[in-house]
């Protein structure tokens, strides 16, 4: 094949390219493709019942048919919304710190059913996300030395403010770790309330 006929098939074309070859080598069956996107798209990562409802309709499978498969998938153990939450904490936990409230966001964005997403996130105790918090603390600290303390308060607060964590254990942790370093913290709980 000429280099000018090859290079024209084999760049990228993006979505438009894929949906050609999906439709070109899935089956005419609505309820085959369903599957055949479904065990795709299940095979990379695991996915929400709402992530796979939303891919099937993205590709125009009709809602009766998604449900079906989808339902199907449900009893046979291929979709699990609890499962998927409950490694979802735990990765996303231990893995990036992230707090019981920005665990839950997430997880509705998936489209988890909001008791699954509690029974989830209720793993974490609230000792368990101040450790968490106060280890986050500690490897941050570091690079906020030199600065005025107000403003090393406002970059370690806000860090963990935007991984979820309250404002009143952000403060009391990095209160407490500024106290440890030999900061003078007197008089911090004015203008950070």
């Amino acid at each position: 094949m000429p280099y000018t006929q090859r290079r024209r098939t084999e760049e990228p074309g993006g979505s438009s390219d894929s949906s050609r070859a999906e439709r070109e080598l899935s089956p005419q069956d609505p309820a085959e493709r369903a599957r055949a996107i479904c065990l795709r798209l299940l095979t990379g990562t695991p996915r929400t019942r709402k992530q796979l409802a939303d891919a099937l309709a993205k590709r125009e499978i009709s809602d009766e048919v998604a449900q079906e498969v989808l339902c199907r998938f449900e009893d046979v153990g291929l979709i699990n919304d609890a499962a998927f939450a409950d490694a979802w904490v735990e990765s996303r936990h231990h893995g990036r710190g992230l707090a019981r409230r920005a665990l839950a966001r997430e997880l509705r964005t998936k489209g988890v059913d909001a008791a699954l997403i509690d029974d989830a996130v209720g793993q974490l105790d609230s000792d368990q996300e101040e450790m968490t918090a106060r280890e986050l603390i500690a490897r941050k600290l570091r690079a906020t030395r030199g600065l005025e303390r107000d403003k090393r308060l406002r970059r370690l607060a806000g860090m963990l403010a935007r991984k979820g964590y309250s404002e009143g254990m952000a403060l009391r942790v990095v209160r407490q770790a500024l106290e440890e370093e030999g900061e003078d913290t007197d008089g911090l709980d004015e203008g950070f309330d």
